[in-house]
Parts: C-alpha cells; sequence; structure tokens
C-alpha cells in the first residue's frame, strides 16, 4: 500500500474554521444502499436501542505558550504531553533552538528550564507550584494547524467535548465535539447507553505519514485507560446482540489496543497502535468520525474500517456537498465492511 493511495484533492474553502452555532447542527453523512445527508441531531435515526457508545473523556489542556529567551527571542511552546507535576514534553519554534539549561520566560515572568532534547522533542521543568494552573492562566488553546486564526474564548468550550474530564490531551477527540447534554439523555432514554475510555491525544495526531510505502509507518505512542466498568459493559452489549459504536478514532484506538490480545481487557498504558487495510478489527462494529486530512494515519484507519474504495466515493460525495472537515468540520456514521 503506498501513501499516493491515500491522496485526494480538498478545496481550502471546506476547511472548517470555526465551530457551528449549536454542536449537533453539525451534518452527518451516513452510507447505507446510497449515501444519506442528515444532521447530527438526527443520529438516533441509524443506530438503535442495545447499542453502546464509546467515548473519549480527555480533556484539551492549554497547551500552547509563548515567551522569550534571554537573549530577547521570542519562543513557541508547544506542550505535547505532561510527564508529571512539573515536568512537560515539548516542541519548541524560535528562530534559534534553546539550548541545554537555558531558560525561558513566560508572559506572566514564570520560567521553564529546558533539560534535554530527544527525536525534536524537548524536556521542559516549569519553576511553578501547580503546572495546570499555570497553563490555566497563559496558557493558550492549542488550535489544529490548519485553523488559521488565533485561539478566541470561545475555543475554550467548544475545543473541548462536554463529557471532557481527565486533563492531559492536546487535541480534541473531535468526533466527540458533535455531542450536547440534550441528545446525550435522550439517547440514553431510547436504549443507547454511553460508557468512557480516556487517550490523551497528541499533537503527532496532526502529522501525516510520510512513509511511501505506509507500513514503515510509525505511529506516535499515546497514554490510554479503559477501566473494567467499561470493559463489562462492552462484552455485555455484544453478548445482547448490540453495537459498540466508538465515537472518534481515537476511541477505536484504545479498545482496539485494549483487545490486541484478542480479548478486551481493562488496561492503563502505552499505545502506538497503527491501523491500516488489512487490520482486523476486535472491538468495534460502527464508528463516528469526522472528516481528515489527506495521507494521515487516520484516513488509513477509516478506509481499514470500511474499504480504501468506498472511503474514497464517500471522500468524494463530502466534498461535492460541500461539507466542513478537519476539528470542526461535520461527521460520518460509519460500518464496518
Amino acid at each position: 500500500m503506498l501513501l499516493s493511495d491515500f491522496d485526494f484533492d480538498l478545496p481550502k474553502s471546506l476547511i472548517a474554521q470555526n465551530p457551528p452555532k449549536r454542536r449537533t447542527d453539525s451534518r452527518l453523512l451516513v452510507p447505507q444502499d446510497e449515501i444519506v445527508d442528515t444532521y447530527f441531531h438526527q443520529i438516533a435515526n441509524f443506530i438503535k436501542p442495545g447499542d453502546l457508545l464509546v467515548m473519549n473523556n480527555t480533556r484539551v489542556i492549554p497547551a500552547r505558550l509563548f515567551g522569550h529567551k534571554a537573549s530577547g527571542g521570542k519562543v513557541e511552546i508547544m506542550i505535547e504531553r505532561l510527564l508529571n507535576e512539573k515536568q512537560v514534553l515539548a516542541m519548541l519554534k524560535a528562530s534559534r533552538a534553546p539550548k541545554i539549561n537555558s531558560f525561558i520566560t513566560l508572559e506572566n515572568g514564570d520560567t521553564a528550564e529546558v533539560i534535554w532534547k530527544e527525536n525534536g522533542f524537548y524536556t521542559l521543568n516549569f519553576e511553578t507550584d501547580s503546572l495546570l494552573g499555570l497553563l490555566d492562566e497563559v496558557g493558550h488553546i492549542p488550535l489544529p494547524p490548519y485553523i488559521e486564526r488565533q485561539d478566541e474564548s470561545s475555543d475554550l468550550e467548544r475545543y473541548q467535548t462536554v463529557f471532557a474530564k481527565q486533563e492531559g490531551a492536546v487535541a480534541a477527540p473531535t468526533a466527540g465535539l458533535h455531542f450536547d447534554n440534550a441528545l446525550l439523555d435522550n439517547l440514553k432514554a431510547e436504549g443507547i447507553d454511553h460508557v468512557f475510555v480516556t487517550l490523551h491525544v497528541g499533537a503527532g495526531t496532526f502529522q501525516p505519514v510520510k512513509a511511501d510505502n505506509i507500513t514503515e509507518h510509525q505511529m506516535h505512542s499515546e497514554y490510554f485507560e479503559i477501566d473494567q466498568d467499561t470493559v463489562d459493559k462492552i462484552h455485555q452489549t455484544k453478548a445482547n446482540g448490540g453495537r459498540i459504536i466508538a465515537v472518534g478514532t481515537t476511541a477505536v484506538r484504545s479498545v482496539e489496543s485494549a483487545a490486541k490480545s484478542g480479548k478486551l481487557v481493562a488496561s492503563k498504558e502505552e499505545t502506538d497502535i497503527f491501523i491500516y487495510p488489512g487490520y482486523e478489527f476486535k472491538v468495534v462494529d460502527m464508528m463516528i468520525t469526522n472528516f481528515h486530512l489527506p495521507k494521515s494515519s487516520l484516513l488509513m484507519l477509516v478506509s481499514a474500517f470500511i474499504g480504501r474504495e468506498k472511503m474514497m466515493e464517500i471522500y468524494q460525495h463530502a466534498i461535492q456537498e460541500k461539507y466542513r472537515f478537519f476539528s470542526y468540520g461535520d461527521a460520518m456514521l460509519l460500518t464496518r465492511a
């Protein structure tokens, strides 16, 4: 399988720069015998009582920081992950890379020491009693690179799912952005319950695959958790004939990683699972997902789920019908081939 097999031309005008006015007003594409074009608030028409939604409850942290070196040179810090209460792994953008053991002064006067660099990532140590408190004070919501505007106060709420709880992501699990509490309550009342996993999405989710032979691509590693209650509910749903509906590729990667032995088990670990055509899904029956970047690992995951030709057909339809793409864009409800 070649990288070029997962490329397509996307008009820049279809890249969503802002969320819809209401979360559930996003459009929803549902491939059936023919492609159905509808809206997300109609999703109950395509799932049934006894099905189970699996959602990622990670919470996006204000992971973009601005500061300067002792020389006065500007530095942008993009946190990749929290390592402990004072240290982070981060990417730095500066005209000249900061040296090891040098300090970056933040906008509020606090400092971060550059203590290590490996594989393009820096380890920074912050002089603060509360790293999360510091991020809340001076951090910015890390909007994806294809959203070509500065973050706004509204992004604090909208680039976050309504069920976000566990802090640690630097990118939102965007398929979950289409749900509001009223929709979740309505679905539950109709017998469609939900459970949570946690996968802290890293900035690597936006990195394109570069290897011409995609099997040579190495995925970035991310931390995930799935507890025993969620595992039990998934087993019970399948035993009762219900379907497991993963809300987003991060939920897919979580449950499939936890089932790598062939059986789904409670897990707390790192995963670098790379799902591409030929992969045999062990847990997920349906998936809700946004429209992804050309040549991305997420596009390959969707291709594994429904078939590459079907995926390309759906994407061409979406472009023709002017669906909105990427993080603040519209969604699909897919059934495994």
